[in-house]
């Protein structure tokens, strides 16, 4: 009868002790994307992408999080980062607009020219809330090649 007991006793224990785990995980998870954002805003850019590359262990799906590494790595001009950060945005969603934008302005200072009309089209399909930017971005395009 004791052995059973303490058998029910361990378990509530370790029961507890499991969901306490989740909990402060979850919490950990939400606390990295929301210190990331607020250390990206003050441009603390080093400390920033380590939050965020944290969010990202908890949540590989974060195409916010890798959106918010691109941006870092353009402000470092880290192309290289920037474009596999991006690509890794439009491979979790092909219709998020940013990143099909962001791509688009750097395959021109890239000199992909090739890459970057194909990317306006797509661009052109998915926009929604930056619409207004195909203009800038179809005559950025077209003044570089007419250099």
């Amino acid at each position: 009868m004791l052995s059973k007991f303490m058998t029910i006793k361990k378990f509530c224990i370790y029961s507890i002790l499991l969901i306490c785990c989740f909990n402060i995980s979850a919490n950990s998870k939400e606390n990295f994307f929301n210190e990331g954002v607020k250390l990206f805003k003050n441009k603390k850019y080093a400390d920033s992408k380590f939050k965020f590359q944290q969010d990202i262990v908890f949540n590989p799906k974060s195409e916010i999080a890798y959106l918010y590494l691109a941006k870092i790595f353009k402000e470092e001009k880290n192309d290289n980062q920037e474009e596999q950060y991006l690509n890794t945005v439009i491979l979790l969603n092909p219709k998020n607009e940013e990143a099909v934008l962001n791509l688009a302005y750097l395959m021109i200072r890239k000199s992909n020219y090739d890459e970057t009309k194909k990317l306006i089209d797509d661009f052109k399909n998915v926009c929604k809330n930056l619409c207004q930017k195909t203009l800038d971005l179809q005559n950025r395009l077209d003044t570089v090649l007419k250099k």
